[in-house]
């Protein structure tokens, strides 16, 4: 019984609680884009950095 109490009290809270903003929704998504970006674009310098640094190399 005492479980059950715990349950539908906390069943409770997560409903007053999951109200969600879209536009806060939306903007987080928009920094998700902008780090993976930023990822995505330091991944490239350092492939072509490697590619270009190993053809150096090659040509000695």
């Amino acid at each position: 019984m005492s479980s059950q109490y715990k349950f539908e009290n906390h069943a409770e809270e997560i409903r007053h609680q999951s109200k969600v903003k879209l536009t806060d929704l939306l903007s987080r998504i928009n920094e998700e884009k902008k780090i993976e970006r930023n990822r995505n674009l330091a991944l490239s310098v350092a492939a072509v950095s490697a590619v270009t640094v190993f053809g150096i190399i090659l040509t000695l």
